[in-house]
């Protein structure tokens, strides 16, 4: 069921106590007026006190207590919604809470229903019984066009349907306030709507993401030929290429879930999670998880519900979440009043639940932080091992690095003796090797060459040999048949002499 659906099943069934966290308190309102015409609708909040009817003006100006007592003031046959808020501010107060606990009895006989409306969701826990918590989702394509061909009936003109949508995804994502702001700023600069004012829409999207501070949208220009070796992991996402489209439903198939790549730093994880959002042309979101647990009490459950619906709203699209063993690492003893563990529960639902064309690709470095439920089948489609590349894959490597910054003279280099000569090194390394020759050649106002390389590395200690138990640890926990090589070489265990 839907936002409105369920809402009206609640309403129906008498549900005293409701909680609906969402900052867009002008367009609930509209669909709460909307959704039961029979129903009396009395707004509240602290500065104003109750708004609308002429005899209720002013009443509980400045004392939620008094908002509370209003119910009573109704006929006990009145059909109401009581809309509070920014309420959830005086829920820790004792007498509030008391009189909270006390008109949930009194309204299960009654058809009226008490809504608290905020942007954050911080319910005590003497009152979690008694308050339902029902998610407000951003505004569904549907409603996002019509918003938009009435503005362009305002408008006088003319709708183009061939692209139209294209600027409603655009505007996904977005609450209705902001797509009226973003698109009213385009009417105000050009006079008119038109369809080119998809990338304002973008750009406006780019912001509110960093205003979340929790999701950044990246960019993605890396394609598969960017990537030297992980055949397999390829292979895989090849396959699955047209797995959002419309012809795959028609098929049968589900969307893709995620994928889940773990393996040694720098052997290009988050790289692979560019190239799959390029890829597959969907937008690239990444979420910085370490900022979930930022700021007050029961922030970070906010912050993730937000990050979940903003993620669906934006769907189809690709949910980077890079280092996931660094966030959920010690979940049960972490010592925070299980906020930690309350997000992580929630994430990890939401995965396995989720219907929407949201694919996760996260990245880790260290299986045994990982809390063995995010392990578990369904969470992700599969789960890749990244290992340290091969001879032929570093020469792969090699061979991408420098076509890029020497396609004139890559014949120049030996790409084999270069492959053969640094065993045990990650992508990264090798990309680092490459960089530091180019500054020895620049130093002395030439090209760099294949020795300046040899000589770079000659000078490098890989991680592969510094933290070698580490590295040990997951190679085991891979040929244990844990997770699939993304290789088609086999798990890239690092060697003690070139292979």
């Amino acid at each position: 069921m839907g936002f409105r659906a369920d809402l009206d099943l609640l309403l129906r069934a008498r549900y005293p106590l409701l909680f609906i966290p969402t900052g867009e308190e002008e367009r609930l309102e509209a669909i709460l007026k909307d959704l039961q015409p029979q129903r009396a609708v009395y707004i509240w909040d602290f500065v104003e006190g109750y708004q609308g009817n002429p005899n209720d003006v002013g009443f509980g100006k400045r004392n939620p207590l008094q908002a509370l007592e209003f119910v009573e003031k109704l006929p006990t046959a009145a059909t109401a919604i009581l809309v509070l808020r920014d309420f959830q501010r005086f829920l820790e107060d004792v007498a509030i809470s008391r009189k909270l606990r006390n008109l949930a009895r009194l309204l299960k006989a009654q058809p009226k229903t008490i809504l608290i409306i905020s942007p954050n969701v911080n319910i005590p826990a003497d009152l979690a019984d008694a308050i339902t918590v029902v998610e407000f989702p951003l505004p569904q394509a549907s409603e996002i066009e019509t918003e938009i061909r009435h503005l362009w009936q305002q408008l006088g003109q003319t709708i183009p349907e061939k692209g139209l949508g294209a600027l409603v995804r655009a505007c996904q994502g977005l609450t209705l306030e902001r797509i009226r702001r973003v698109l009213g700023q385009a009417i105000a600069k050009n006079n008119a709507l038109s369809l080119e004012d998809v990338d304002l829409v973008l750009a406006e999207k780019r912001q509110i993401l960093q205003q979340t501070q929790i999701l950044d949208y990246s960019p993605a220009t890396e394609t598969l030929a960017d990537i030297g070796g992980l055949e397999n992991l390829k292979d895989w996402l090849l396959r699955r290429g047209g797995s959002f489209s419309e012809r795959a439903r028609q098929y049968g198939l589900p969307y893709p879930r995620g994928l889940l790549l773990v393996g040694i730093q720098g052997t290009g994880k988050s790289l692979t999670a560019k190239v799959i959002a390029h890829q597959w042309q969907l937008p690239l979101l990444r979420l910085d998880v370490g900022r979930l647990f930022a700021g007050l009490v029961g922030e970070s459950e906010s912050r993730t519900r937000q990050m979940i619906q903003i993620a669906e709203a934006l769907a189809p699209c690709v949910l980077w979440i890079d280092e996931i063993d660094k966030a959920f690492m010690g979940v049960d003893g972490r010592g925070d009043a299980g906020t930690s563990s309350r997000v992580f529960g929630t994430f990890i639902t939401w995965m396995a639940e989720k219907t929407s064309p949201v694919f996760v690709v996260a990245t880790a470095n260290n299986i045994q932080a990982l809390p063995p439920e995010l392990l578990r089948k369904g969470r992700f489609d599969e789960i890749f091992f990244v290992g340290l590349p091969t001879s032929e894959e570093r020469e792969a490597i090699f061979h991408v690095h420098l076509t890029r910054l020497r396609p004139q003279t890559i014949r120049n280099y030996d790409l084999r003796r270069l492959a053969y000569e640094t065993p045990d090194f990650s992508g990264a390394e090798i990309e680092q090797c490459i960089i530091e020759a180019m500054h020895i050649g620049f130093s002395q106002e030439r090209d760099f060459t294949t020795e300046d390389i040899l000589t770079a590395a000659s000078e490098m200690v890989p991680l592969a040999r510094t933290a070698s138990e580490q590295v040990q640890h997951l190679q085991a926990w891979a040929a244990a048949g844990k997770a699939r090589s993304a290789s088609r070489y086999g798990l890239g265990l690092p060697k003690s002499q070139p292979d």
